[in-house]
């Protein structure tokens, strides 16, 4: 399994910016998806958004959709997730997923591998 570390989270305010950052140690050529979801109190896994690791295809939820952009550092095994135009229901623990699924899958229970989570709360 990949092991993945997400950082960056914190508390803002409505219509603020914030990145988090999510490093994965052991990925291999066989992970194709990296993604986000993100868990609220009461609230099932929701996805967020994902990134095809061989060519930077991305996908997102309509939620969030024009306000938020992932992107990957090949280099350092890294994936980013800007967040814009934040509002107070983004409020949520972030976490970072890998898959070995060939195509883009949204379902979590088809991610292989998680992180702990981020906690990332927006004040209106």
């Amino acid at each position: 399994q990949v092991h993945l570390v997400e950082s960056g989270g914190g508390s803002v305010q409505a219509g603020d910016s914030r990145s988090v950052s999510c490093v994965a140690s052991g990925r291999t050529s066989r992970d194709r998806y990296m993604g986000w979801f993100r868990e609220a109190p009461g609230k099932t896994r929701e996805f967020v958004s994902a990134i095809n690791w061989d060519d930077g295809t991305t996908h997102y939820a309509d939620s969030v959709k024009g306000r938020f952009t992932m992107s990957r550092d090949s280099a350092t095994d890294t994936i980013y997730l800007q967040m814009s135009s934040l509002k107070p229901e983004d409020t949520a623990v972030y976490r970072c997923a890998a898959t070995k699924a060939q195509t883009f899958v949204r379902t979590p229970y088809l991610w292989d591998s998680w992180g702990q989570g981020t906690q990332v709360t927006v004040s209106s």
